[in-house]
């Protein structure tokens, strides 16, 4: 479980995390096994820093939406170094780790990256013959299959075959339901050889039910809200309707090209295309000033209003596509003494994003009107009724500067170039500076409906992002390095996760710009097998935005925020048959300057002040017929603020899980996986005024075969 060890997965991030100068996390394939996790957001939950949301906005896009480190990472996911645009619940099938770069990285990945980039890596063809499968089943009527083929065809080609079939209810939280299969085959050519093609291809269709939790509360006598559920609403409550869905198609090719042309120069082209479609309602419960009152008065009275957010639960139809290709080389050469490796090339990106919005009739009229009981939810609404495509286009969602549109349209082309240099002047001490021009060009349009002649934005915006490292490392197992870099995020980036990337009130804004100072120290002991990582960082940003959780606009353009702290990790063997990974940050974010006087000196909202994970197994004659391997580990995070005034909080988060295995006849396995022992009320994603609880004490038994 030494993460140092790990490699990133993409070509313009060559070195393993042991010589890469920043802070970056992986969850390893080890210990996504021994987890069973099943899902990107599980996996992620060994990194800390890291908070899950729910969309703001127009249909509160829901989908994996994370923080890192406080600062949004929506357009921040990659698959082998390719952007997956798609806004959807991503299966961890296909995984093989899962990486997380922290802070600004848009010399490598281009525009966004406030926060930091998540990279996941991808279970490709290898030489050789591989057969495994494993099947759970457990708590909430959990049932998943998975399989996992790979045959070599004569000498350097290979084929993989990876699939996934699942279905779950969620224990502690009524009428939550996910029903997803996914299958990736793959190929690849001239494994071994100087020229090498890799072909995946990646489907998943998922049909869920949203969950957007509860609303917030506040006591009377006080002044921070808190979740209902800490004041005695029912945690199973949910608040959705019969018309509530999230039903997603996930296509992906990808080719990845290497071709080593001796032992100083490398070229490689990635080249992927996305199909995301989606159909998407979600009722968002909204506790009002009379809903609060009424609660700690007459409870029985207190009704929520399901459509009580900017969208409320009109459905919309979302067909996306995206096209990216990135050509790189690493070139290495000395100029007398001095040695360099040198990292260039281009990257071009284009993402469309086209929805269909539709409405509710209630009871014959057009209405918001939508109401259930906060204390006993029904999701049976009479009268309410779906409307086709236009049927009730004045009751579709109305957003400032845009209007009430059937039809909304976003695109984007993005045309990037990268270069970086590192020198070494000494062989104990390099240096690396590098840049990334990007020239992003947006659009966005919206017509139909009630919108008269229909309205179109657009905007193009150049940016510069530089970085410089400076790399002391005496010796194989030590790094003490320092980190200075940029990022950039333009409006309208967002274009399959926002409900408006570009208004007219929005289209001038400047670009948020963020830079990150970092120091740290990398130590791999006791021969390779632990590895130790120290940093501390400051993080900037400015003409940070804001958007109203109840209108969705974007109100500031001026804010500075600013995220200083540290973390520690620690993974590997301790001893022998004895594993652990173990993190802790602690972060020191606050709000600096900002037009809203009264925000200045407040955290910035999700940003945990300390958060830490921690996991350990033992395995115990392993080599033996009695084998037994067991373990557990704990997830921790403070409380974290869900706005910028520091008015709504969610407690902190305490989750205690647990594993035991057996192995037996050589390649089968038995385990039992047990997860928030407790059954401690726990918040999983947050928003600025609701958050959803977490799973319940539940258990896993899985069955396994290696071959």
């Amino acid at each position: 479980m030494n993460i140092l060890h790990e490699d990133l997965g993409f070509s313009r991030m060559p070195q393993d995390v042991m010589h890469t100068a920043q802070t970056v996390n992986v969850v390893p394939k080890l210990l996504m096994e021994q987890q069973n996790v099943k899902s990107l957001d599980e996996a992620l939950r060994n990194v800390p820093g890291i908070t899950a949301s729910v969309g703001e906005g127009e249909g509160g896009m829901s989908g994996d939406q994370f923080l890192i480190r406080g600062f949004q990472a929506q357009n921040d996911i990659y698959e082998d170094g390719l952007r997956d645009f798609g806004v959807y619940n991503r299966d961890s099938f296909d995984y093989d780790h899962v990486s997380v770069i922290k802070g600004p990285s848009s010399e490598v990945f281009g525009n966004g990256t406030t926060g930091g980039a998540i990279n996941n890596v991808t279970k490709t063809p290898h030489l050789g013959n591989s057969y495994g499968g494993q099947f759970s089943g457990g708590s909430g009527q959990y049932y998943r299959g998975t399989l996992d083929v790979n045959q070599q065809i004569g000498e350097s080609t290979a084929i993989r075959i990876v699939g996934m079939g699942n279905e779950n209810n969620v224990v502690g939280r009524d009428n939550i339901y996910s029903h997803r299969w996914g299958i990736a085959p793959s190929i690849a050519f001239g494994l071994g050889k100087p020229t090498t093609l890799t072909i995946e291809y990646f489907h998943q269709t998922d049909n869920r039910i949203p969950d957007y939790g509860v609303p917030l509360l506040t006591k009377p006598g006080t002044s921070i809200a808190r979740p209902a559920t800490e004041f005695g609403v029912n945690r199973n409550n949910w608040y959705g309707t019969n018309y509530d869905q999230d039903a997603s198609n996930v296509d992906m090719l990808t080719a990845h090209l290497k071709h080593q042309l001796n032992s100083n120069i490398s070229f490689y082209d990635d080249l992927r295309e996305g199909m995301y479609e989606r159909y998407f309602s979600a009722s968002q419960a909204g506790c009002n000033a009379t809903c609060n009152t009424e609660y700690f008065t007459d409870p029985a009275a207190a009704l929520i209003d399901r459509r009580g957010h900017l969208g409320g639960p009109e459905p919309y139809q979302q067909n996306d596509w995206s096209v990216q290709n990135v050509f790189s080389t690493i070139a290495k050469f000395n100029t007398g003494s001095v040695k360099h490796q040198i990292i260039a090339g281009w990257d071009v990106e284009h993402i469309y994003d086209r929805r269909t919005n539709y409405a509710y009739n209630f009871n014959g009229v057009t209405t918001k009107a939508d109401t259930t009981s906060l204390v006993n939810p029904s999701h049976v609404q009479p009268g309410l009724l779906l409307g086709g495509l236009g049927d009730y286009s004045s009751n579709l969602v109305n957003i400032s500067g845009v209007g009430n549109a059937l039809y909304k349209t976003g695109s984007a082309t993005d045309v990037g170039a990268f270069f970086s240099d590192q020198v070494w002047f000494t062989p104990w001490f390099s240096a690396t500076a590098g840049f990334r021009w990007d020239n992003w060009n947006s659009h966005y349009s919206a017509n139909g409906g009630a919108v008269a002649q229909g309205v179109s934005y657009g905007q193009n915006q150049g940016t510069f992002n530089p970085t410089v490292h400076l790399m002391y490392t005496p010796n194989d197992n030590v790094m003490v390095y320092f980190n200075w870099s940029q990022s950039t995020t333009p409006m309208g980036l967002y274009v399959t996760n926002s409900s408006e990337p570009l208004k007219s009130s929005t289209q001038g804004f400047k670009p948020e710009r963020s830079s990150l100072y970092e120091i740290g120290t990398k130590y791999n002991a006791f021969h390779g097998r632990m590895g130790f990582t120290v940093s501390a960082f400051r993080l900037e940003k400015g003409n940070a935005l804001q958007t109203d959780p109840s209108t969705g606009d974007v109100t500031s353009s001026s804010d500075r925020q600013r995220n200083q702290g540290f973390e520690l990790s620690a993974s590997g063997e301790i001893l022998k048959n004895w594993n652990v990974i173990a993190t802790y940050a602690y972060y020191d974010a606050t709000t600096i300057a900002s037009l809203t006087a009264a925000n200045v000196g407040k955290r910035i909202q999700y940003a945990p002040k300390n958060s830490a994970t921690f996991w350990t197994t033992y395995s115990i004659a392993p080599a033996t017929p009695w084998n037994l391997t067991f373990g557990g580990g704990l997830t921790w995070r403070n409380g974290v603020w869900l706005d910028a005034a520091n008015t709504e909080r969610v407690p902190s988060m305490v989750e205690w899980d647990a594993m035991i295995s057996h192995s037996f006849l050589k390649h089968w396995k038995v385990a039992m996986n047990g997860y928030n022992l407790s059954n401690r009320l726990n918040y999983s994603s947050l928003f600025s005024d609701r958050v959803t609880p977490s799973v319940g004490r539940s258990f896993l038994f899985n069955i396994s075969a290696s071959y």
